[in-house]
């Protein structure tokens, strides 16, 4: 079988070849078209942040937070990681359950990735153009398995990554003074949500697969 790159360019380029997962009725995710068709985008407006990106600005849309711009650069890095190894387990996957359900999260993650960079264009945010060092260290243990072993792994780690932003999803969109990004926080919180759903579905979140409770 083939081993297709597991690089962002490889995933972006092969999205356009996805198709519906069979089965399974995604929830549809929030779309900002009403949004901006409700305030025109005016990037001059909005202030640049400090240097290093640090401390509370003022924005059209209300005040911008250090969490507010840590929570759009975190949906970043989740589409950098997350979006190329979906693609990879399309074509890689031993089960046909996990093929499909990676078919919706590279979907998903290219309709966020566009949310994320017109929010950071929006509010003058700069976004990370890599993964972190403990993703790619996810990618790296992922890539080097195969059949029901890579399946599982892949499950394992896009779960535990998703289930680590909803606590900063959660406090932002309680908290935040940004109505653009109250909205994002939305919109971040229902893809996580669905994909949580579909790498369920696929009967490997085992024991194994569960990280240990805070005590």
């Amino acid at each position: 079988m083939a081993h297709p790159s597991s690089t962002a360019a490889g995933g972006l380029a092969a999205l356009c070849l996805l198709t519906a997962c069979a089965g399974y009725t995604p929830t549809p995710l929030p779309d900002t078209a009403a949004l901006d068709a409700a305030v025109t985008a005016q990037p001059t407006s909005t202030p640049a942040p400090p240097e290093g990106d640090t401390g509370t600005v003022q924005t059209k849309w209300g005040p911008l937070s250090e969490l507010d711009r840590d929570l759009v650069r975190k949906v970043r890095l989740a589409s950098l990681w997350e979006m190329p190894m979906a693609q990879d387990a399309i074509q890689r996957a031993d089960a046909a359950r996990v093929r499909q359900i990676s078919q919706e999260i590279a979907a998903q993650h290219h309709t966020l990735d566009r949310q994320v960079r017109d929010v950071a264009a929006k509010l003058r945010i700069t976004l990370p153009v890599k993964p972190t060092e403990q993703q790619q260290a996810w990618m790296t243990d992922i890539s080097g398995r195969s059949g029901p072993a890579y399946d599982a792994t892949y499950v394992k780690w896009l779960r535990l990554a998703h289930g680590q932003i909803f606590g900063v999803i959660g406090t932002v969109r309680g908290t935040t003074q940004n109505t653009l990004v109250r909205r994002f926080s939305e919109q971040a919180n229902a893809a996580v949500l669905n994909h949580q759903r579909l790498l369920e579905s696929t009967g490997l979140t085992t024991p194994e697969s569960f990280p240990t409770p805070p005590s």
